[in-house]
C-alpha cells in the first residue's frame, strides 16, 4: 500500500478514475480540493477547523458546513456559547463545558479501569485527551494570558511536533502516568479557568498577549479563551465519538 508523507508534493495533483477506497488523510491539507463525478458512499471527514474563516465546504452545490455546526450546536448544548465575547457570556460557555463533560467523565468511570487507555484507530486514548487539555490550558491561560514563563504540568500532553516550535519536551513524562493523578490535574485546571473567567472585565479581555506558538500572531486574552473553548468541545467530540466505538458491541 503507497504512503504519501510531508516530502511528496502533491499540490495540484489529479487523479482521473483513481481507485482510492479504504485511503486515510491525516493531518493532510485538502483545502480547495475538486471532487467531481466521485462516489463517496460510507466516505467520513473529520475536521475541527471546518468552520473557521470564510471557507466552505460544498456538497452537490450545498454548503454543508452551517448544517455541520447546527447539528454539533445541537448534540452539544452549550457549544453554540463558544465564541461569546463579554465576561458573563464567556461564564456561561464555561458552565456549559463543565455540564458538557460531568456525564462523559462519569460515563467514563463506569467502564473497566483500563478503557482509558483504549485507542481508537489511532486517536488519543481518553486519559491522552484529558492531559492534552492540561496542556492546552496550560499554554492558552498560563502562557499566554497569564504570561507564566513555564506553566506547563508534567502530565500535560504536547502535540506531535510541540518540539519543532521550541517547546522544552524534557519537563513531561515519558511514562503512562496513573488516570486518578491525571483526573486530580485536570480538576485543577478547570477551577483555573473558572476562576479566570470570574476576575474578567471587559477592559482585561481587549488586552493584547502574545501568541504562545508564534509572536507574529496578535491576540488577545480573549482570543486565548476562544482557543480554549474551541480545544475543550473538539476534545469533548473526540472523546464522545471514540467511547461509541468502545462500548460497541464487538461485531
Amino acid at each position: 500500500m503507497a504512503t504519501f508523507g510531508q516530502s511528496d508534493d502533491l499540490h495540484g495533483a489529479r487523479f482521473v478514475e483513481t481507485d482510492l477506497r479504504g485511503a486515510r488523510f491525516v493531518g493532510a491539507n485538502l483545502s480547495g480540493a475538486v471532487l467531481r463525478g466521485v462516489d463517496i458512499q460510507d466516505a467520513e471527514i473529520d475536521a475541527p477547523w471546518l468552520a473557521d474563516g470564510d471557507g466552505y465546504l460544498r456538497i452537490n452545490g450545498v454548503d454543508v458546513v452551517p448544517l455541520v455546526e447546527a447539528e454539533l450546536d445541537r448534540r452539544f448544548p452549550g457549544r453554540a456559547l463558544r465564541r461569546a465575547t463579554d465576561p458573563a457570556g464567556l461564564r456561561a460557555a464555561w458552565a456549559a463545558l463543565e455540564r458538557g463533560w460531568a456525564p462523559v467523565l462519569a460515563r467514563v468511570a463506569a467502564l473497566p479501569s483500563d478503557a482509558v487507555e483504549v485507542s481508537v484507530a489511532g486517536e488519543w486514548s481518553f486519559a491522552q485527551t484529558l492531559r492534552h487539555l492540561i496542556f492546552a490550558t496550560d499554554t492558552w491561560l498560563g502562557r499566554a494570558v497569564r504570561q507564566l514563563d513555564r506553566p506547563w504540568h508534567p502530565l500535560g500532553l504536547p502535540n506531535t511536533g510541540a518540539e519543532e516550535d521550541g517547546l522544552d519536551m524534557s519537563i513531561f513524562v515519558t511514562e503512562t502516568p496513573s488516570y486518578p493523578d491525571v483526573l486530580e490535574v485536570r480538576a485543577g485546571r478547570v477551577t483555573m479557568v473558572r476562576d479566570q473567567l470570574a476576575a474578567l472585565t471587559p477592559e482585561l479581555l481587549d488586552e493584547p498577549r502574545a501568541n504562545p506558538w508564534n509572536a507574529q500572531y496578535p491576540e488577545t486574552v480573549r482570543s486565548c479563551l476562544h482557543v480554549i473553548f474551541d480545544e475543550e468541545w473538539e476534545h469533548l467530540r473526540f472523546a464522545v465519538r471514540d467511547l461509541d466505538v468502545i462500548e460497541s458491541p464487538a461485531e
